[in-house]
């Protein structure tokens, strides 16, 4: 395993997995140097602990200080190209998170290594017990280890009935009855074999020819080598026809490493369809700068323009030069259809990565990818890491979407990362959407991303008819038609006849309600930031998560007047029991985060749905990512301003994308699609632009209202949460925060920065799993001032000693809630 990366120095550079933001370094013994590469993983010595780490480099020195040798090499093979180093620690320095645990995210879980203590009886031990010297507590200890093979001290301790069990297993450690030590664990996952059948090389002996192995013979003759799992297909009892027939040398047995498919199923290969003009047209011009290096791109396209055709052909480019390609799709319902089509036309060449992959299929693509065996890399946000080193182009498709980013740990956005990573590698970026975000279009308008557009619908499918329905016409209605309007139960009673199907649609993230005025429609808003207020359970008040303003619970609508404020929102089980009494004939399915929250639910109803076994679809959000089902032709959006009155001040766009894209669900197929929204507010521009699915004009007028309050794409913010199980220790610790923030701000300040701190405030679901939440918002033009302010506040010493608390740092955040 010789490789050009190997390490010459006497020390390395090492990150560890472990909270803390710089490398250490550390010796190298000569018997393991001719083993060691950048991006292999090492076990190393940290304080009393042994950690893993990864190596970054080789170092001449150890600057004076005494370095620790290095215990032992984890990998035979480099985990990540070395280049990709300088990747990581721009990520590390930007999102102000710790080198080590950067790595880590980036690398497929499973592979880590970690000290557990174990429980092991000394001979004194085992003597006292077998002459009964020994009192009952230790005596039950002892009995309990002895009884399994390996006993960690966790398993001890939860065992025990005995309320002091902590302290009598230290006594019996000081007395030589047992001794605890620290034994290795792998997480995880281990490599898959199987066996392989193959011609043998005569028979040896003669043995009685039934039909069934008579016919496995044939098979093998064909295939010239076949799995035990694909001869089970044909003929079940394999396993025990092989042996005999191997024995007779009939055969020949062999095992291999055989890499997981996530999808199972295999798919019939494609040929390359026509290319429309205007889709030449935009694959020439990437081609075109292909050779001038990094180049970002927005392809916007409305829905069903055939994008996917365009990033493979793009792919195929690329391919034949000898490069890799990656293709960031969003979350995992969606990657089956895009990867379906990228397998059908690429074959082997393609490793998955996305999260319902098991521990060790997700292994099975790294290694695939590290070790050269493919070209291209299909997934969701984390395939930005994959171990690539001859980056040809880099794509990211619906970039918009909210599941590029990251919401727990290294909290990053893989649609940003992309393009630096392009950057980095000197290659051309595409983010291709129907509904960029904001973020995207401003580049564009800025002249950082060159835009390409496509404005028809491959099978020239018109775009479907979309009617509102205004719900203030039934605010006092009977029964259902508040909520399911008959102009809605007519079409999807219309729609069941003709033998189609509909998806009704809820546009809710788990927040269950918003104030809204029911004579008007229009919701409760902080007057000075421009976003719906929280109903603060507690205090009877309604109050502004960002600045803290506050409106009594009685108030007024600021708008007409009425006191008729009320909460609105309900659940998907509530729909669905509506559609249910509605329309007793229909078969029904429900998509929401509850329902599809096994391995492999989404990917099950999706194919009822596309075999065609419901008629009504209830879901949320997650429909609307980029299925396609010809055969639905009605969309009904129960309440489009759901999600328009979220706390957030991306509401406005999330709500644009959404029902953007779930009109674009309607009439894929032959027949004209309908969409019937229902709606407070039809006058709104936003849904007044998502019915003509006009994102210019929705940019036009949603930027001027961005500029104004100076937020995001006019300003760089990064959220501090702070969290605990004590309210008034959350509480001051926060403060205290904001003070260090506020004193570090005013130094700065003689430089004339603009920098706002807004809060300390508690957040809008002011408890989550019994922690108390609190939040700090910091925001500035200048992406480097407020870079810097944050490192300095997180260093400073008084925030560093935070016993029970937790602070995240969340940079560019996505949700403030």
């Amino acid at each position: 395993m010789h490789n050009s990366g190997m390490i010459q120095t006497p020390f390395i550079s090492v990150a560890v997995t472990l909270p803390v933001m710089k490398p250490y370094t550390y010796s190298m013994p000569e018997h393991l140097r001719e083993f060691c590469s950048p991006g292999m993983r090492v076990l190393v010595p940290f304080g009393k602990r042994r950690v893993t780490g990864y190596i970054l480099s080789g170092q001449e020195s150890c600057k004076g200080f005494k370095a620790k040798k290095i215990l032992d090499v984890l990998d035979d093979y480099p985990l990540f190209p070395e280049h990709e180093i300088s990747f990581f620690k721009w990520i590390s320095d930007y999102y102000i998170h710790p080198l080590g645990d950067v790595i880590k995210t980036a690398l497929p879980s499973g592979l880590d290594r970690h000290d557990v203590s174990c429980v092991f009886v000394t001979d004194k031990g085992q003597d006292g017990l077998n002459k009964g010297h020994l009192a009952p507590g230790e005596e039950q200890v002892l009995e309990f280890v002895l009884k399994r093979q390996s006993c960690t001290l966790k398993q001890v301790l939860k065992n025990s009935r005995n309320a002091s069990v902590n302290a009598l297993v230290r006594r019996m450690e000081k007395q030589d009855l047992i001794t605890v030590s620290a034994v290795l664990k792998k997480d995880g996952a281990k490599i898959k074999k199987e066996k392989f059948i193959l011609p043998g090389d005569g028979p040896k002996s003669v043995i009685r020819m039934s039909k069934k192995r008579l016919k496995l013979l044939c098979l093998v003759k064909e295939k010239k080598e076949i799995s035990l799992t694909g001869l089970k297909k044909d003929i079940p009892t394999a396993p025990a026809l092989i042996k005999p027939l191997a024995k007779a040398g009939y055969i020949k047995i062999i095992q291999r490493q055989v890499f997981r498919d996530p999808l199972g199923d295999p798919v019939e290969s494609d040929t390359p369809p026509e290319l429309t003009l205007e889709q030449k047209k935009v694959v020439k011009q990437v081609q075109a700068g292909i050779n001038s290096g990094f180049c970002p791109y927005l392809l916007s396209g409305i829905t069903g323009s055939g994008k996917t055709e365009v990033y493979m052909r793009l792919v195929m480019d690329v391919i034949n030069k000898g490069k890799n390609a990656i293709v960031l799709v969003p979350e995992i319902s969606l990657i089956s259809q895009t990867e379906r089509r990228f397998r059908a036309r690429f074959g082997e060449k393609i490793a998955v990565i996305h999260s319902s992959l098991s521990k060790g299929e997700r292994i099975d693509q790294w290694r695939k990818i590290a070790l050269k065996k493919v070209g291209i890399v299909i997934g969701a946000r984390s395939a930005v890491f994959a171990p690539f080193d001859n980056i040809g182009i880099i794509i990211v498709d619906e970039e918009h979407d909210t599941s590029y980013k990251q919401e727990t740990g290294l909290r990053y956005n893989a649609r940003d990362l992309a393009v630096v990573r392009g950057k980095m590698n000197n290659c051309p970026v595409i983010l291709g959407s129907a509904t960029p975000s904001l973020q995207s279009f401003q580049n564009v308008v800025l002249k950082r991303f060159k835009e390409l557009k496509l404005e028809t619908r491959i099978n020239r499918h018109p775009l479907p008819k979309i009617t509102l329905v205004d719900l203030k016409k039934y605010k006092d209605a009977r029964g259902y038609d508040r909520i399911i309007t008959p102009e809605l139960s007519k079409e999807i009673r219309a729609c069941l006849d003709q033998g189609n199907q509909a998806l009704i649609f809820l546009n809710r993230r788990g927040f269950a309600t918003f104030p809204v005025c029911r004579e008007c429609g229009k919701s409760l808003l902080c007057k000075h930031c421009d976003i719906t207020m929280t109903l603060h359970k507690g205090r009877n008040v309604y109050q502004c998560h960002l600045c803290g303003y506050e409106r009594p619970v009685n108030t007024k609508c600021p708008e007409c007047g009425s006191s008729k404020i009320q909460p609105l929102g309900f659940g998907t089980e509530k729909i669905e029991a509506m559609m249910k009494a509605m329309f007793p004939d229909a078969r029904l399915a429900r998509m929401d985060q509850d329902s599809t929250s096994k391995k492999g639910a989404a990917i099950k109803i999706l194919k009822s749905i596309r075999n065609r076994n419901v008629d009504i679809i209830v879901g949320t959000q997650m429909l609307a990512k980029g299925h396609d089902f010809p055969s639905i032709t009605l969309v009904g959006v129960i309440c489009a301003d759901l999600s328009l009155s979220i706390p957030d001040f991306r509401a406005g766009e999330r709500t644009f994308q959404l029902l953007a894209q779930v009109a674009g669900r309607a009439g894929r197929g032959d027949t004209m699609g309908k969409v019937i929204m229902q709606t407070y507010n039809p006058e709104h521009f936003i849904i007044e632009a998502a019915k003509k699915q006009d994102f210019f004009k929705f940019f036009q007028n949603e930027a001027p209202f961005r500029k104004a309050l100076m937020y995001p794409p006019f300003s760089r913010m990064i959220q501090l949460k702070i969290s605990g199980d004590n309210f008034a220790r959350v509480k001051a610790f926060a403060f205290n925060i904001a003070n260090v923030l506020k004193a570090m701000l005013e130094n700065e300040k003689k430089q004339g920065n603009a920098v706002d701190i807004l809060g300390p405030i508690e957040s809008p679901i002011q408890k989550i799993s019994s922690r108390f939440r609190w939040q700090i918002l910091v925001k500035s033009p200048s992406s480097s001032q407020v870079n810097r302010l944050v490192k300095f506040t997180m260093d400073h010493p008084s925030v560093t000693q935070k016993s029970g608390i937790r602070v995240i740092v969340d940079v560019d955040p996505y949700s403030l809630m």
